[in-house]
């Protein structure tokens, strides 16, 4: 029995909108679907196609299969979908190349509006170079000019990105379509949690429903962890798992670059200095585009700069995926002891470097649900168009959050705040740390009015009422994303 859909109405509803448009117009439309493994791109398809009540196939390309097995299998599936009007139309012998097979799937198309999903897409284009070209030139020929919505899906982000580039045969021919994670009150909702254990349930999950999926209904998140590490097999250690050898197969500098950001260094020094080997610290010439690479490409990591009105240095890194990163900091090491048969001392593993871990991996979260609420309206500062942190070269202060109206270098500072997430209340003693450090920021007004407090645990009384701008709890986080 398939597990229940949640969520992803919004992109339900922008499925919804293209095939309206298909079905308005008789004409063909097409949307390449990105997003990385066990985000949900293929069951948020599935669910369209079952919801949507139309005639469908839906192809899912076999890695390493070669271009003859690929169509056969593509033939298959033509022939038990429920597109041909008549299974017997579909050839009984495949096609030798794909632009045959196209124009056996565009003879096959029915007269209504219909729906056509190739899964795994870029594993298509390994498999033959003229694919690409084949797709384009049954799009433009056979496909565009009948009423069917073309849904291309794969999650290799950098080769889904390549295939509808300018210089490509598919560019400007499909809508870009990218998939995140489940967000926090979706999350919440799925499983059944309050606010606080909802947030906490995101960063451990990713928001990835491979790993939803299997989470008790009602169970916090160090409690989902202590289960979880008597099961070697589970997903929680799985899923980061396959998405680390899928992006890395071989243990090469760009692997322990990623490493060695997942085991908490930030700054250009501090990863080349661990990434490196016995001879030193890995040179600047290979290690800045390795970065690079791995922020602008693989989107595996994320680059911060300080935020204010003049321009700061370093930028920090951080794993983008809180997942993948939880996995790095703990869940692998974890996984190993939960492999040895010793569960308890696995799930103190995490226990020690959760709270560390939680404090920092919930800051991004939080950055953007504030982005979330200013753009609603009903916020404090309206005009503020991001929100980042500020730091020194001494990191001596570091301010959590940052509203300001651009990067990389704001024109206007709007606020500035501070993240608590801890048992204990924000107190006098935080807010103090928070007026003192704030002064340091380029373009900050000193003002108690334009300081934001997010708290885990909420604020003492003489916070609450000393004219702070803005004071959030888990709620308020959450509810960022609720309609």
């Amino acid at each position: 029995m398939p597990s229940p859909f949640v969520g992803r109405e919004s992109e339900l509803a922008l499925l919804r909108k293209r095939l309206d448009r298909v079905t308005a117009d008789g004409t063909g439309a097409s949307v390449a679907i990105r997003g990385r493994r066990q985000v949900g791109k293929s069951r948020l398809v599935q669910e369209f196609c079952d919801r949507s009540g139309r005639p469908y196939v839906f192809y899912t390309a076999i890695k390493g299969a070669s271009p003859l097995e690929g169509i056969a299998d593509f033939m298959v599936e033509l022939r038990e979908s429920s597109l041909p009007a008549d299974p017997e139309l579909v050839p009984g012998t495949a096609p030798a190349n794909w632009p045959d097979a196209f124009r056996t799937l565009a003879a096959l198309l029915p007269d209504a509006p219909s729906i056509v999903v190739l899964d795994e897409l870029p594993w298509l284009a390994e498999q033959d170079p003229v694919f690409d070209g084949a797709l384009q030139t049954a799009w433009d020929r056979l496909l565009s000019s009948r009423p069917v919505l073309l849904l291309l899906l794969g999650s290799d982000l950098h080769m889904m990105e390549r295939f509808t580039a300018y210089d490509r045969p598919f560019y400007g021919r499909a809508d870009n379509f990218v998939l995140g994670p489940l967000n926090p009150a979706e999350t919440g909702n799925a499983l059944g949690l309050d606010a606080a254990d909802a947030i906490d349930a995101h960063l451990v999950s990713g928001g990835l429903p491979g790993i939803l999926r299997t989470w008790p209904r009602g169970t916090p998140a160090l409690d989902f962890i202590r289960s979880e590490c008597a099961d070697p097999a589970s997903p929680l250690f799985g899923v980061p798992e396959a998405t680390l050898l899928a992006e890395f197969p071989a243990p090469d500098q760009a692997r322990r670059v990623l490493e060695a950001v997942g085991s908490g260094d930030r700054t250009h020094a501090n990863i080349a200095a661990t990434a490196g080997s016995q001879s030193g610290a890995l040179p600047s010439g290979i290690l800045s585009p390795l970065l690079r690479r791995l922020t602008d490409e693989k989107h595996v990591l994320a680059s911060e700069a300080p935020l204010s009105t003049k321009p700061g240095k370093p930028a920090l890194y951080r794993v983008a995926d809180s997942n993948l990163r939880l996995y790095l900091a703990a869940l692998r090491s974890a996984h190993e002891l939960s492999r040895r048969g010793r569960p308890e001392a696995a799930y103190r593993v995490v226990e020690r470097r959760w709270a560390a871990w939680r404090g920092r991996a919930v800051e991004p979260l939080i950055r953007q649900a504030l982005e979330l609420a200013a753009a609603s309206g009903d916020f404090p500062w309206p005009e503020t168009d991001v929100v980042g942190g500020w730091w020194n070269r001494r990191f001596t202060p570091e301010i959590d959050l940052v509203g300001a109206d651009r990067v990389p270098v704001a024109g206007t500072v709007f606020f500035a705040g501070s993240v608590k997430w801890l048992a204990s209340p924000f107190d006098q003693h935080d807010l103090a740390a928070l007026v003192e450090g704030a002064a340091e920021i380029p373009g900050f007004s000193s003002n108690v009015a334009n300081l934001a407090v997010v708290s885990l645990s909420g604020t003492t009384a003489a916070v609450a009422s000393g004219g702070v701008g803005l004071v959030w709890g888990p709620q308020d986080v959450v509810s960022a994303w609720q309609p």
